[in-house]
């Protein structure tokens, strides 16, 4: 209800309450709101629902179980035999309040009102239409579970109490959006995370100010996070419930919302992003190995076509034995005009794919190899060495675990070599140093965002570095000030 609504109370006067029901309900308006006036034990009755959100089998036993009752049944505290005897299901409950009541058919229960009752029997028997759970196609792993987060925030709720069985996992609900009431639930460990952290972003979920949540989990982001103009993210996205699971552990807090697959992660550090569930699903040599891999493809994607370009600008900066990085042919366009209408080309192409049909997916990888791949160079469009290196940015770009990540390190990267051209290794120094500072000044709900080489922690940067056995990472981080610090 919005703030400074006064309270519309249940009558107990069947007619008054149906007549406002109808009106905010928009009965008779819109085709999928359902009115049934119904008669039990000698009582008018009315349900409200909407259609394709309730279970029809369980309305149909709950209206057959109602059927069966005689008029003196229902004389004496017919609300408390209602709930009580004669409505035998689980998901029960009442309010006074008929916009309460509206906004709950709107959700998806049904809503029983009874002549001569103040109260309205709102009963839970909702279905949305869902898929099954599916192996996200962001964060795929060889081996590991093959379930992910749907659109449905019960069945995403069920997914990680089925993996964090903890008396004292929390499960919170909250309704953000003056028309959309969206349902937000905030997750985490009582016994684990700190006080000050759930509070925070408990917090930043109510100072919500808006109509609706258009576009779910991410509007959600732009409201807590802050830093609008800041490409990096300060939550981390996930559609695997074994890698929710893990950062609870942790003493982070989840924030799923309806409607999203993806549920956010908070605190969230520049080094989540980097970090993926393949390297915890090997031995841990193998996963140090990949996690120094994909490290070093994500340096390659931000540091080294920048470096490339200053290289072929000025080749006095290379020491002798490696002179032979600057000797390329460069073709008649500027090499900065080609790096540019690469990176540009190649957005182009990735917003291409995905409004592509599966089906036409083929043809559009054949129109990009021939487009940026030997008719590019027979023209003189392209040089040989600015699609290679620009290819190993690319790989880097993709080898990096979170989406919102790579793509804040590509303006990043854009920005260096735009600094790169106008003022030489100046501008690509003076670049470097402005990132760092700026990621430096970041937080993510108090969490500094470079943690832990900024502020610095051995213990924590080698694990962030070198992905240690299991057992032997017996301390949760101290930064997210654990109340159970011991594993």
């Amino acid at each position: 209800m919005e703030k400074g609504t006064k309270k519309r109370v249940v009558s107990p006067h069947l007619q008054e309450n149906i007549m406002y029901l109808r009106k905010k309900l928009g009965v008779g308006k819109s085709f999928d709101v359902i009115q049934l006036d119904v008669e039990y034990a000698g009582r008018a009755m009315s349900l409200f629902m909407i259609d394709g959100f309730v279970k029809d089998d369980i309305l149909h036993y709950l209206m057959r179980r109602l059927s069966f009752l005689g008029e003196r049944q229902l004389q004496v505290h017919p609300l408390e035999k209602l709930l009580k005897t004669y409505l035998p299901y689980v998901e029960l409950s009442k309010t006074n309040d008929l916009d309460e009541a509206v906004d709950a058919v709107l959700a998806g229960p049904t809503a029983l009102v009874v002549d001569g009752v103040d109260y309205i029997i709102l009963i839970d028997a909702r279905t949305y239409p869902v898929r099954g759970p599916q192996e996200p196609d962001i964060e795929r792993v060889v081996r590991g579970a093959r379930d992910g987060f749907v659109e449905t925030i019960v069945f995403n709720t069920a997914l990680i109490r089925r993996r964090v069985r903890d008396p004292s996992l929390r499960m919170e609900y909250l309704q953000v959006g003056r028309r959309s009431k969206t349902d937000i639930c905030v997750c985490y460990i009582e016994d684990i995370a700190a006080p000050e952290i759930i509070q925070h972003v408990k917090s930043a979920i109510a100072n919500i100010d808006t109509d609706g949540l258009a576009m779910g989990e991410k509007t959600v982001e732009e409201f807590i996070s802050g830093r609008h103009w800041n490409p990096y993210p300060v939550v981390r996205y996930t559609e695997r419930p074994d890698t929710a699971a893990t950062h609870l552990y942790e003493g982070h807090v989840l924030v799923i919302v309806d409607g999203s697959p993806s549920v956010l992660i908070t605190p969230a550090t520049f080094w989540h992003h980097l970090q993926h569930a393949e390297e915890y699903r090997n031995k841990p040599i193998v996963g140090a190995y990949l996690r120094l891999v994909r490290f070093l493809a994500v340096w390659a994607s931000l540091f080294l076509l920048p470096l490339w370009y200053l290289v072929m600008t000025e080749p006095q900066w290379l020491p002798s034995s490696l002179s032979f990085l600057a000797k390329a042919k460069l073709g008649d366009i500027p090499l900065f005009v080609q790096i540019v209408m690469i990176e540009i080309g190649i957005d182009m192409l990735r917003m291409a794919a995905i409004h592509t049909p599966s089906s036409l997916a083929t043809a559009l990888g054949l129109v990009a190899a021939l487009m940026i791949g030997g008719i590019a160079v027979e023209v003189g469009l392209f040089s040989n060495e600015v699609i290679l290196y620009f290819s190993v940015a690319a790989i880097g770009t993709f080898a990096t675990p979170s989406y919102e990540m790579g793509l804040a390190n590509r303006l990043v990267r854009i920005g260096l070599l735009v600094l790169a051209g106008l003022f030489s290794i100046y501008g690509y120094i003076i670049g470097i140093t402005a990132w760092i500072i700026a990621l430096m000044r970041m937080n993510s709900f108090g969490i500094p965002y470079l943690w832990p080489f900024i502020p610095f922690s051995y213990r924590a940067m080698r694990d962030v570095l070198i992905r240690s056995p299991m057992p032997l990472k017996n301390r949760r981080p101290t930064v997210l000030h654990p109340r159970d610090p011991d594993r």
